[in-house]
Formats: structure tokens, C-alpha cells, sequence
């Protein structure tokens, strides 16, 4: 199927006139809104079979870790996501829920923040709780363009009000909490390339400097650059990265790993050999499989750990960065340090770069929910989720149960929830890729029930919709 570009143009501008129009609306910040509308956007990078991603992108990126957490004190789940103000007035709204396990109901979503003028989900925030409740929302920034912020519930456990607690240049926010120690934060800071640092926290409030992590080159070259997905477990954190040929993010390749259990102040490979940051070679000791030979692209989507805590990157391979058959069908795939050595497993595979879905371990059985089937949007965006299974360590994967059927929009962007819980383990957005859409938000349970989001509220909670 191929769309139209034409479509596109005129979508995209009508899109950058909506976000102009609401610059001098006031603020809704701390405002509840009517319901849990996703925003949906184009990149505006076309070709032949459409944009380079597109959609609907209020889970997006999978670069924004993490986006829900689960929290046992009061059993709800607490989820942020891009949202939107309706159908017309489209510009992104830096949205809080939350889901009530015992009641089976949702509150009203909360504005964290007003990205009055932007319609980009880059922009999205993700999501931390510390000890004592308190739920901090890392609103994403772009470039030196627009700052990120770092915000604090007024309240432990409450989405009722924010406080703004920094404003910095931060992109792609990974927050991560220590019990006890505090923050580890990993992001990205654009200057002319993509550059990967990190900084902690106490407290949240004083910061220590930003830290560089990776800044590889080739002689060559006159630039770098590098994407990174990362996770945690207890004190640990790792992050597995990618790395840009000569800055070239079209051209992002490799797969290469880091991981630290004292917050930062050392970093090692997955056996333990120490490894000074930020990581300037190649070929270091990071590197997990090499790409760049075979002329592969790679994209990581996610992160967990076997029964033994030994890392795994859920990511995803191919020749080219543009979308349809010309770079065929991409390549799903695990990296598992089995202790010793780093394996990698085919999952499965799909049309689309920018399909994004999530890693489930739970003893001997990996679980992989994404959006495989290849409709109802071929060669856009995302697709009808499915359930892989695997009960190897990765090794072979089957086809356990297709989630979503008949769906008039592509789904994309599965997202986990820190310690999910039933019915609310994962959750994402749909949208039309090919043209602009309204974009529905939905949850699912580990063994692939769906519910619907209510896109409109009348009262202060509502019961989500079964998916039949």
C-alpha cells in the first residue's frame, strides 16, 4: 500500500498551524482533561511508502523509559503518555493517569505540562517514584530548542497537582530510582549529534554534572552519536546503545552494552570488566554484535533480565532507514548474556523500523507483546499487536496469540509497567500512519485481554472497555 505524499504534505502543515494557533491560549497545567486522547504525528520525512514514522505516538519513544510504574502501597498504576487537546486543535499535552487495580477504574488524566506550540512526541515525559510516593515526571526536551523539565507530585501517590522542580537541555529521559541512594538519570543531549550522558541525585532536587557516557569515532570521522534503551534491576543499571557512522542517525548500527551497581560512578561490560566513560572506540569491550559490516541498521526497543539478572535487549534489524519492501520485512530479535558469552535469538519480523514492543520475563517464560501483524497499515507504523512466547531463554519464540484483530488504526509503541500487574501489565496507542487520525489509548493483562481507555469522560473515574 502506498501513500500519498500529498496527504502528508498537507497533514503536516495543517499540523504546524494548529500548533502556532494555540501559542497564546493559557496554560493548562495541574488541569484534568475530558479523557485519554493520544497525540498523533509526522515526522515529515517522506518517501515512497510514506514517512519515516508516523501515527499514533503518545507512547512514543521507546527511548522514553520508563512510562508506568506500578505502585503495591496504594495498587494502582500510575502512567504517563502524549496527549492531545481533541480532534482539530492537535499540540501535545504531557499527560499523568491512573488506574485503580480494586475499583477497575481510571481517573480523569492531569496536564504535567502545557507544551503550548508543539506538536512533537518527542517531547512525551516518562516516570519515576521515589520512597516515599512522591511520582516525578521527566518532561522530554528537544534540542537546545525547548528545555526539559523535571516535575514532583505535590502529593505521595496523588496526580492531583505538579511542581516544577528544574528546567535543563535534556532529551529522551530514563529515569531510574535506587531505593535509598536516590536517582540515576540517563538521557541524550543533542549538539549537532546525538550524545548520550547521565546525572544523579539524592533527592531530586540537586543534581550532580552532566556526565558523558559514549562518544565513538571511528578516524575518519568527524562526528558520533548513539541512541540507548536502558533497565533495572535493584541496584543495577544497564543500557544497551547503538552508535551513529560519522553522526549519520540514518545510519545508527551496532548493538554494544554498559552497566553499573554504584550509580554511576563506574561502569563496566557484562562480565564485569570496568570500563572508563565515556566509551570512545569502536570496537570496545562494550560491543555486543557487530552491524555495520552487513550494512544492518538496528534499533532497540527494550530491556529486562533472566531469572539469574543477566541482561537482554529486545531489538530490531534491517538494511535501510526508509520504510516499505525496498528494505523487505525487519528483523526481530533478543541479546542474552548467558554468563559467559552474549547470544542472539530471532523473534520474529515486521514491515516497519519504528514498530516498537516489549520484553515480559517471568521465569522460564520470555514473552514479547508487539505489533507484528502487518495490518491494517502495511509498511506504516506499527500494526495489530501479538503475543510471542518462549520458553528457552530466547532461543525459539511461537506465536502464543494475536491481542488486537480488525483494528481500524495501526497500534504501536507496547509499553510495560515497573512490577505490572494484572489487568494493567502494558499498554500504547493506535493512529492511522497514512493520514491524521484520532488516536485511542488501550491496556492489556499478561494473557492478552485488551481494554480501551475511555477517550471521553464525563465524571471523575470511568471503568475502561473490554475489547472483544
Amino acid at each position: 500500500m502506498k501513500f500519498l505524499l500529498t496527504s502528508f504534505l498537507f497533514l503536516f502543515s495543517v499540523g504546524i498551524t494548529f500548533s502556532q494557533n494555540t501559542e497564546t491560549q493559557p496554560s493548562r497545567n495541574n488541569q484534568q482533561a475530558d479523557g485519554y486522547k493520544g497525540i498523533w504525528f509526522t515526522l515529515g520525512q517522506f518517501s515512497e511508502y510514506g514517512d519515516k514514522y508516523s501515527g499514533g505516538l503518545g507512547t512514543y519513544t521507546a527511548k522514553h523509559i520508563p512510562l508506568a510504574i506500578y505502585a503495591p502501597k496504594v495498587n494502582k498504576t500510575f502512567f504517563v503518555y502524549g496527549g492531545t487537546t481533541g480532534e482539530q486543535d492537535r499540540y501535545l499535552l504531557c499527560m499523568i493517569g491512573s488506574y485503580d487495580h480494586k475499583k477497575k477504574t481510571v481517573s480523569r488524566p492531569t496536564v504535567v505540562y502545557d507544551k503550548k506550540g508543539v506538536d512533537d512526541p518527542h517531547d512525551n515525559p516518562s516516570l519515576a517514584m521515589d520512597d516515599q510516593g512522591y511520582l516525578w515526571v521527566f518532561v522530554s526536551g528537544r534540542n537546545t530548542s525547548r528545555p526539559g523539565f523535571k516535575y514532583r507530585s505535590k502529593q505521595p501517590y496523588s496526580i492531583d497537582g505538579f511542581d516544577q522542580i528544574t528546567q535543563e537541555i535534556m532529551t529522551y529521559p530514563q529515569p531510574k530510582y535506587i531505593p535509598g541512594k536516590g536517582f540515576l538519570h540517563l538521557f541524550t543531549k543533542y549538539t549537532g549529534v546525538r550524545e548520550l550522558y547521565f546525572e544523579t541525585s539524592p533527592d531530586g532536587v540537586t543534581w550532580t554534572e552532566d556526565r558523558k557516557l559514549a562518544d565513538m569515532k571511528r578516524p575518519e570521522d568527524k562526528n558520533s552519536g548513539h541512541y540507548q534503551v536502558s533497565g533495572q534491576l535493584g541496584d543495577k543499571v544497564v543500557t544497551f546503545f547503538n552508535w551513529h557512522p560519522n553522526g549519520d542517525v540514518d545510519k545508527r548500527t551496532n548493538l554494544y552494552y554498559l552497566q553499573t551497581t554504584d550509580m554511576g560512578k563506574t561502569w563496566t561490560t557484562a562480565d564485569g570488566k570496568e570500563i572508563a566513560v565515556p566509551v570512545t572506540d569502536v570496537a570496545s569491550p562494550t560491543l555486543v554484535k557487530e552491524f555495520f559490516s552487513q550494512g544492518q541498521n538496528v534499533y532497540v526497543k527494550d530491556v529486562n533480565f533472566d531469572e539469574q539478572g543477566y541482561p537482554i535487549a529486545l531489538y530490531l534489524s534491517g538494511p535501510g532507514h526508509q520504510p516499505g519492501p525496498k528494505n523487505g520485512l525487519r528483523q526481530w530479535a533478543i541479546a542474552h548474556w548467558n554468563g559467559t558469552a552474549w547470544e542472539n535469538h530471532p523473534v520474529t519480523t515486521s514491515d516497519h523500523n519504528y514498530d516498537m514492543g516489549s520484553l515480559f520475563v517471568k521465569g522460564n517464560t520470555w514473552m514479547v507483546v508487539a505489533p507484528t501483524e502487518n495490518t491494517p497499515q502495511p509498511w506504516g507504523g506499527g500494526g495489530e499487536v501479538v503475543q510471542w512466547k518462549s520458553t528457552d531463554q530466547g532461543k525459539t519464540w511461537t506465536r502464543a496469540k494475536q491481542i488486537t484483530h480488525n483494528s481500524p488504526r495501526n497500534h504501536n509503541y507496547i509499553r510495560k509497567v515497573v512490577d505490572g500487574h494484572d489487568p494493567f501489565f502494558y499498554f500504547w496507542a493506535d493512529g492511522d500512519p497514512g493520514k491524521l487520525s484520532p488516536s485511542h489509548m488501550y491496556f492489556g493483562d499478561s494473557k492478552g485481554t485488551v481494554w480501551e481507555l475511555p477517550y471521553t469522560m464525563t465524571k471523575e473515574t470511568a471503568k475502561p472497555k473490554e475489547v472483544k
